[in-house]
């Protein structure tokens, strides 16, 4: 047999993922969701402009390696310079860059617990050490986030805005006073992933160039092109071009590049999706309530729902809506386990849903 001569750290890894996707749930359960209501994806999808440029961007091309047309763009949307901007694959992708600049083994990271585990896998694998603090009152808690990077002479800290997967968020004024304690040599990487869909004021009103924070963006959500994978981070020009050092420059096709230019151009589109999705989650909340259950606030894409106990029984609340073939999700982590998250979607989907948790609900009850 090969011996494959693996780093220690590599061979010390599991070889997991973040989530299990719903296709392999599928796979599992040899039949296909009626609902796919788990991964926060946009099911009201991206821009018909958009469509029509990612059919008609030249597949046989090699995408741009600086993205310089779909940066320009952002620049000038955000009212900034290129120079603040990269574009990668997907917030994920971009995390992982990040991370690969400043994490090396045994350095510290700081994180909330039950916060979006993607960003923690990337620390893992490059041999850094997680120290998390608990979510307060269902939000990420920046005082306690900074105050524990103190501590531990933390090189980052991961705080979502709106988070993920409570779909609460702090006013961005709020969250730029707290940052008066972040400390020196600490760079916050703040996920604005849901920020498109969330109240105004949501966003970190400081200058793009503040050199205390990387701010990542993404084409996923509000956007509807989750699969094409167009993340982007804005932050100082030093910190933007230390990117280049580890970034796949061809890391990104050419047809998610042109579908994300005719994206960010048709600001009418994203103005009616934004909409819709505020629509589904008032229709998720009366769900909710309907079956006896609290819906918490949310400024993303998806909806938590408190089921009332604890997470053993919120699991098989679950089970139960699997098993209907309504995929969900639900957070890892006590007590944010009590809830299940279920993305907006169609008025069909809903429908479904609210057929599927009644029985659901029954069933856990009964278990």
């Amino acid at each position: 047999m090969t011996d494959y001569r693996l780093t220690p750290l590599a061979a010390s890894l599991p070889a997991t993922v973040p989530f299990v996707g719903p296709e392999a749930q599928e796979r599992s359960l040899k039949r296909v969701f009626d609902a796919r209501l788990g991964a926060n994806e946009n099911v009201f999808g991206p821009s018909p402009k958009a469509i029509r440029a990612m059919a008609d961007s030249g597949h046989w091309m090699y995408g741009d390696p600086e993205s310089y047309d779909l940066r320009e763009a952002l620049a000038a949307h955000h009212g900034t310079s290129m120079d603040h901007i990269v574009v990668g694959e997907g917030i994920d992708g971009l995390l992982g860059y990040l991370v690969r600049l400043f994490v090396g083994p045994d350095d510290a990271v700081v994180t909330s617990d039950g916060a979006y585990p993607t960003f923690n896998y990337h620390v893992a694998g490059f041999g850094g050490t997680l120290h998390k603090v608990p979510y307060a009152d269902d939000h990420e808690d920046p005082a306690a986030l900074f105050a524990r990077a103190a501590e531990v002479n933390a090189k980052l800290v991961y705080l979502a805005n709106p988070d993920n997967p409570m779909g609460s968020w702090h006013s961005g004024t709020a969250l730029a006073e707290a940052m008066d304690a972040l400390p020196e040599g600490t760079v916050l990487v703040l996920d604005e992933a849901y920020v498109d869909t969330a109240p105004a004021g949501t966003a970190l009103p400081l200058a793009w160039g503040d050199p205390r924070v990387i701010r990542m963006r993404t084409f996923s959500k509000a956007y509807g092109m989750a699969g094409a994978r167009v993340g982007y981070a804005i932050g100082a020009p030093a910190l933007i071009t230390a990117f280049h050092k580890v970034r796949n420059h061809f890391g990104m096709n050419r047809a998610a590049q042109a579908g994300a230019l005719a994206a960010i151009k048709d600001q009418a589109w994203l103005t009616q999706v934004v909409d819709n999705i505020a629509d589904a989650r008032a229709r998720i909340a009366q769900i909710a309530a309907d079956n006896g259950l609290v819906a918490l606030p949310s400024a993303a894409n998806f909806v938590a729902i408190d089921c009332g106990r604890d997470g053993a029984f919120a699991k098989a609340v679950l089970d139960g809506l699997i098993a209907r073939q309504i995929f969900v999700r639900m957070p890892f982590v006590a007590p944010q386990n009590r809830c299940i998250r279920v993305s907006c979607g169609t008025a069909a989907d809903l429908d479904a849903f609210a057929v599927a948790l009644p029985a659901a609900l029954e069933d856990a009850k009964n278990t």
